[in-house]
């Protein structure tokens, strides 16, 4: 299974959200607080030239946020990079 990784902040509904449906998908992702470490933070942004939370990577592939990662559940793309 594909390592993922998921830049979030303790507040976010939207991060709460993706951990929720990679929960689902039996994914333990490695969860990176962005509010607790601006190097945190910059890796972020130089990762995925984005500034909003959360941000996922399927390997070192950027996925997007929470709406990019539940369209491709929709798609039924997402079991195929979870497993790449």
């Amino acid at each position: 299974m594909s390592q993922v990784t998921v830049y979030t902040t303790q507040h976010c509904p939207y991060c709460l959200s993706a951990k929720s449906l990679l929960a689902r998908k039996g994914v333990t992702a490695i969860e990176i607080d962005v509010e607790t470490s601006p190097q945190r933070l910059a890796e972020m942004l130089q990762r995925s030239q984005r500034r909003t939370v959360p941000q996922i990577f399927i390997g070192d592939r950027h996925v997007g946020g929470f709406d990019d990662l539940a369209s491709l559940d929709r798609k039924g793309e997402l079991d195929a990079l979870l497993q790449a």
